[in-house]
């Protein structure tokens, strides 16, 4: 694709633009912000790739996966969900995340251990955890802000923390898992998966697509899970002080 071709995209970014006005959205000046960053970020992320898939080092390999874990972490982190401690929590949670991924896809040879594949990978499973923990976490504040009289009776009956938290954190867990489920009951119908589609667009074979995708389909699945209840393990205790007494703050 050449420049020229790729510059004649951005009528789609003018679209949304004139329609922003014409209805009066207020979001002409957010969208172009958004296509500008787009634009220079994946440019420098391309060269940046280019280097380290062309230096094949397990260090630049590394470095990169933790800079995925920690620009995911902050954009947790600032949408300021009032919960004390919450950067090491989600920290954790992510670094568990990569690391149980990366364990089973090269443990069991799935995917060989060569940046490529490792940061490619790395970036699709830290990204979909970025968006379940956000999910999760959102509706945990909500959950705890609408039932807060009915954790507090529970505690007034003698029960733990954990066992008045414990319907919340199955509802939220559950909210956060469904968009990933809708999602990959409908891949393959609604939707051609992007990584499947860039593949395909390259040039490779349809049937080999398909098989990387459906190794990042089930990939998703596990996170979808494993980001909520991990996360939801190490988030609840901090809404509560030394006495079992609930202190969160809306």
């Amino acid at each position: 694709m050449s420049l020229f071709t790729l510059s004649l995209a951005l009528v789609f970014v003018g679209v949304a633009i004139v329609l922003s006005s014409g209805l009066k959205l207020g979001l002409e000046k957010d969208i172009v912000i958004a296509a500008v960053r787009s634009t220079i970020q994946l440019l420098i992320i391309g060269y940046v790739l280019s280097f380290i898939f062309s230096a094949d080092s397990p260090v630049f390999m590394i470095v990169m996966v933790m800079l995925i874990i920690g620009a995911a972490s902050q954009n947790i982190i600032k949408r300021k969900h009032n919960i004390p401690g919450l950067a090491w929590r989600v920290v954790v949670t992510l670094v568990t995340i990569e690391a149980v991924s990366m364990l089973f896809l090269l443990g069991l040879q799935i995917i060989p251990p060569s940046p490529r594949y490792v940061i490619t990978f790395s970036g699709m499973i830290v990204g979909s955890s970025m968006v379940i923990a956000n999910l999760f976490l959102n509706r945990l504040k909500a959950e705890v802000q609408t039932r807060k009289e009915e954790v507090q009776v529970v505690l007034a009956l003698g029960g733990t923390s954990r066992q008045a938290m414990q319907p919340i954190l199955k509802g939220a867990i559950r909210a956060s898992m469904i968009p990933t489920i809708d999602s990959t009951k409908t891949m393959g119908l609604v939707q051609l998966p992007g990584m499947m589609t860039g593949q395909i667009i390259g040039g490779a074979d349809p049937i080999e697509a398909v098989r990387f995708q459906l190794v990042i389909v089930f990939s998703l699945l596990a996170t979808a899970a494993l980001t909520s209840i991990i996360l939801g393990r190490l988030a609840y205790p901090a809404l509560f002080n030394e006495y079992e007494q609930l202190n969160y703050k809306e």
